[in-house]
């Protein structure tokens, strides 16, 4: 049967027949998770202990509850939640957002991205995407038979985008940009210089941007601008967010994604067969925590507390690099100079309990490291214990190597 699968699709492997890397692919995550280890892979907030704040979780009951629990809302999402991101956008971006024309509401952010791309994408399409990258991106466009086209980011720069190299990559084939905003995994949040590269780019060759803003929630420095609202990209611009990272309410399965009308139209009119109605008590637990999202005030504490742990622990170590994170809860450790990060990542799970994310996983230029979540767990003395944990394991790599 297999055989009879598109060729695209006979190349991704789940865990049964092989070892599969990615901690979310396969039984592994259970199996790690039942032996102790620091799951620094999986970016769902606080996981294990319970995070969500009592009021969202009165409003899920609730519904739950009530005569309409156990039924479907529209397929294109609850009219109040819209209206609630309708209004987050104008007070955060200053874009007017009309919530029955610019917003659907799905069941996360990855079905969200796999659909604001798939209308888009033929055979054959070229499909630019900086790169380290979150790596969905890259399996959409090729399970889309498009061709992705990387442009990698230099840590150099800042990890920012350089637009001499991203105009010397379009060509007559080219249709999308992807970008992950902030960035997935190098935490990056694009300055107002990359963004507006993009936006030259988009407008000049008349391209579609899709961009991916599941960790805009939390950034520190850096301004976070969303690229929509910039001048003459809302028409050109597809967005998808998230509960799950901001909120912390990853178990709930709620994104959406906001576009203008004549892109909506088409969204609205599919939904239905792509993602289906998203979960009636989850939609009513979002509404809940954008009506009072006090509870990120302790998150956004906990999540800067954690950089600059993770910086001062191990940017000091010889090979090891490590920028500052702009964003959200992960952090990107370069260690190219130390060696395979495969295998570094390997030895960090047998020898510190500790699982990251190996970082070949995230496109070309990802080889040169790998990503820390450094949102698990409530209490941030076990995630500065895993983080010294795996600091010891680096410097003994270093010793090894007599960069100590």
């Amino acid at each position: 049967m297999k055989s009879k699968m598109k060729k695209v699709f006979q190349q991704f492997e789940g865990g049964l027949f092989s070892s599969v890397e990615k901690a979310d692919v396969g039984d592994g995550f259970e199996g790690m998770k039942a032996a102790g280890t620091a799951m620094m892979s999986w970016a769902d907030p606080f996981q294990p202990d319970d995070a969500a704040p009592a009021h969202v979780k009165e409003a899920a009951l609730k519904a739950m509850a009530g005569a309409d629990g156990g039924h479907y809302t529209a397929p294109t999402g609850n009219m109040q939640l819209r209206r609630c991101i309708a209004e987050h956008w104008k007070r955060r971006y200053g874009l007017e957002l009309d919530p029955s024309r610019n917003v659907i509401i799905t069941p996360g952010s990855d079905s969200a991205l796999y659909f604001a791309m798939l209308p888009f994408l033929e055979e054959g399409d070229e499909v630019i995407v900086p790169t380290p990258c979150y790596p969905n991106n890259l399996q959409n466009i090729q399970m889309a038979n498009a061709v992705p086209v990387f442009m990698e980011l230099e840590a150099e720069k800042g990890y920012q985008i350089d637009a001499d190299k991203l105009e010397s990559l379009i060509t007559p084939k080219t249709k999308m940009i992807v970008l992950t905003h902030p960035n997935n995994p190098t935490t990056t949040v694009f300055d107002r210089t990359s963004l507006e590269a993009i936006r030259k780019a988009v407008l000049a060759y008349d391209l579609v941007l899709v961009c991916d803003q599941a960790f805009e929630d939390f950034t520190f420095e850096n301004e976070m601008i969303a690229p929509a609202s910039l001048e003459g990209m809302f028409e050109h611009t597809v967005t998808v967010c998230s509960a799950s990272k901001g909120f912390g309410l990853s178990g709930y399965r709620v994104g959406w994604i906001i576009a203008e009308d004549h892109v909506m139209d088409v969204l609205y009119g599919c939904a239905v067969s792509v993602v289906g109605a998203t979960h009636t008590a989850s939609q009513h637990a979002i509404i809940a925590a954008f009506e009072d999202h006090s509870f990120m005030k302790e998150y956004g504490e906990k999540y800067d507390f954690r950089r600059h742990q993770a910086v001062e622990l191990l940017d000091t170590i010889p090979g090891v690099h490590v920028q500052l994170p702009q964003s959200g809860f992960l952090c990107w450790v370069d260690i190219h100079e130390l060696g395979s990060s495969t295998e570094i990542c390997a030895r960090l799970l047998k020898e510190a309990n500790v699982s990251v994310n190996d970082g070949v996983n995230y496109g070309p230029g990802g080889e040169n490291g790998f990503r820390i979540v450094l949102g698990v767990y409530k209490d941030n003395e076990k995630v500065v214990d895993a983080l010294k944990r795996i600091r010891k394991v680096l410097v003994q790599i270093a010793s090894e190597q007599n960069k100590m």
